[in-house]
């Protein structure tokens, strides 16, 4: 018998919003919480599979940017689009304390509390895509304009291809 899924607080939000989602585990590798080793155990195409990513501008504080998992935020273009100067990330020790959640586990939804986000436009481009689901090892299939609209996120061009 499968083990039965956990739900977590960001799937009881989706519910309660009454969002149709799919809640999909996959195999944890501590040593690897890479998007693409996400992609390849749940045998996707990584361009489905997004990371959220949170950073600190200079001028309007904490925002969060949710990209392709085989793309890195483009900082300037995640800046202009929040209204910084500049961002960066912020530091791995803050993730927990500031969002609620932990490396590799960083969902959009259900942050402690609402950050402006940003969802590369790519997302568009798919029926459905992945986002965490807020643990390590449980990731959301959610249509994109679903999870734009609840987040109430903006979608830019804030990503390029790794590489």
């Amino acid at each position: 018998m499968a083990k039965k899924i956990e739900k977590t607080n960001a799937a009881r939000l989706l519910d309660k919003a009454k969002i149709a989602y799919e809640l999909v585990p996959y195999t944890v590798d501590e040593s690897n919480l890479a998007a693409t080793h996400v992609a390849e155990e749940l045998g996707e195409d990584i361009a489905t599979v997004f990371k959220t990513l949170v950073l600190r501008g200079d001028r309007n504080g904490c925002f969060v940017c949710v990209i392709p998992g085989d793309h890195e935020v483009n900082l300037k273009a995640a800046a202009k689009v929040s209204g910084n100067k500049w961002a960066e990330l912020i530091a791995m020790k803050e993730l927990l304390p500031t969002t609620g959640y932990i490396r590799g586990g960083c969902s959009p939804i259900g942050m402690r509390k609402p950050f402006p986000t940003y969802i590369h436009s790519t997302s568009l481009e798919h029926p459905r895509i992945y986002i965490s689901a807020g643990v390590r090892g449980l990731q959301i299939a959610i249509a994109p304009n679903d999870l734009i609209g609840y987040v109430r996120a903006t979608v830019a061009d804030i990503s390029e291809p790794m590489g």
